[in-house]
């Protein structure tokens, strides 16, 4: 007889669960003949006493098999199915470009993303701000997207790991979110539905990243890409550098003309860049498209210069709703803010650098333009958000703008640019660089 207590009971003694434990509790998550104060104690235990590998995988797997897995070489796919997860930032819009420039390059992406919460940005936010583009589409038209334009970037379905919407809003109001098991088991359960043949893992680190430390953003790299090749799927993690925005914008959709503005040749800033084609990489490889990394970056660079993923992501847009020539006319259809103005530098700092920003600050003053949530149903507001963003190690003087910031009113204005100014330091001594990429993880398959 299955009784919750006694899993709890071992968990809470660092006594190891069984698969049949854990399997039995998720199935219990599921019907709910676990409770809410079960389902807490539970992840309580899980997060002072954590989990060992077998115990991530098996919770993993139960969390995977609680609902529907996406068989997409049931489409008779002529390639490998690839994905990307991000452990979230301020300026990270890779998603946008990654997915198309795997697509174009013989891969297939089924992306399920998520909305953002706090101060780093969701992905299916700023495709929200794309006109007609559907995140949540019949399973037959995201197939069919899949299998036409190569990716489909869209939304959880409400019975894909719907184990662990139960469990994930149990933790987020009881401080169970970091535990690196539940963090590991979460992700991978959603990711590992879609059966996929390679997954790349964007693990940040600094102080816009979600995990508190390096230590800790190195040990859930670890975690995931351990557990995911257990299971059968080649999973890396690269470790980047979240200590400024990645991207020179922050929002939605400005974001979105950002990703326009990349894979159709007009702008590609350097650091987004450099992370972008590092992670598609990484998939190519992973998915037996190219040999090595040389030759996978050569192929994302062949793609880029030739529109082969600029017309991946056209056709992805059109194929869920969006406007047929977004990619020509993206700044007319993207939502416009009211009231955009630059952010001129104090001329206190003028001669100075900028050698470090609280990129946590800077993704709340985005939140704060209404471009982001304070709690879960907030409405956003799609036009706001912060432009043209200054890389450290730049000079500034009485011309130089730190950022270009989008609002609603004036008001809203003023209030984001005391919120960015204060988010920047400045000195006479130029800032030591730091890596974009600091450390590359690869999992061990069974």
């Amino acid at each position: 007889m299955f009784l919750p207590q006694e899993v709890i009971r071992k968990k809470r003694d660092a006594v190891s669960l069984s698969e049949l434990d854990i399997q039995q509790f998720v199935n219990g998550i599921c019907d709910e003949t676990v409770s809410e104060g079960q389902i807490a104690a539970l992840a309580m235990a899980i997060y002072f006493q954590g989990m060992s590998v077998h115990e991530k995988t098996a919770l993993t797997v139960a969390m995977r098999d609680s609902g529907d897995i996406l068989d997409l070489q049931q489409e008779n796919l002529n390639g490998p199915v690839l994905d990307k997860h991000s452990t979230g930032g301020v300026g990270d819009v890779v998603s946008l470009m990654l997915g198309p420039i795997v697509a174009a390059c013989g891969g297939y992406v089924p992306m399920i993303s998520g909305r953002g919460l706090g101060h780093t940005g969701g992905t299916l936010d700023k495709f929200d701000s794309i006109p007609g583009y559907q995140t949540a589409p019949d399973n037959r038209r995201f197939r069919d997207t899949v299998k036409q334009a190569g990716v489909a970037i869209i939304g959880q379905t409400g019975r894909l790991a719907p184990a662990d919407s139960r469990f994930y809003a149990t933790r987020d109001v009881t401080a169970t979110v970091e535990s690196i098991p539940l963090i590991t088991a979460s992700i991978l359960a959603k990711k590992l539905a879609e059966g996929l043949d390679g997954l790349v893992m964007d693990v940040k680190a600094g102080n816009g990243a979600f995990m508190p430390s390096y230590k800790k953003s190195r040990e859930l790299a670890e975690s995931l890409a351990s557990v995911g090749s257990k299971l059968g799927v080649e999973t890396t993690a690269l470790i980047t550098d979240m200590n400024q925005a990645l991207g020179s914008a922050a929002g939605n959709a400005v974001e979105v003309q950002l990703a326009v503005d990349y894979l159709v040749g007009k702008r590609r800033d350097k650091r987004l860049h450099q992370v972008t084609k590092a992670l598609s990489a990484e998939l190519l490889v992973s998915g037996k498209l190219a040999k090595n990394t040389e030759s996978a970056e050569a192929m994302v660079e062949h793609v880029l210069d030739n529109g082969r993923a600029a017309e991946c992501f056209a056709n992805m847009v059109s194929s869920l709703g969006g406007p047929h020539d977004f990619l020509e006319r993206s700044s007319q259809y993207l939502p416009q803010a009211k009231f955009v103005k630059p952010l001129k530098v104090p001329a206190e700092y003028y001669g100075q650098y900028l050698i470090a920003v609280d990129t946590r600050e800077l993704g709340m003053a985005v939140v704060c333009l209404g471009g982001g949530r304070r709690k879960a149903d907030d409405v956003l507001d799609l036009s706001v958000g912060i432009t043209d963003i200054l890389s450290i190690g730049s000079t500034v003087d009485s011309d130089t703008v730190l950022a270009t910031i989008h609002a609603s009113s004036e008001a809203g204005w003023q209030e984001a640019a005391e919120r960015t100014l204060k988010a920047l330091s400045f000195s006479v001594s130029l800032p030591e660089p730091r890596p974009v990429i600091y450390e590359r993880i690869a999992g061990e398959a069974e």
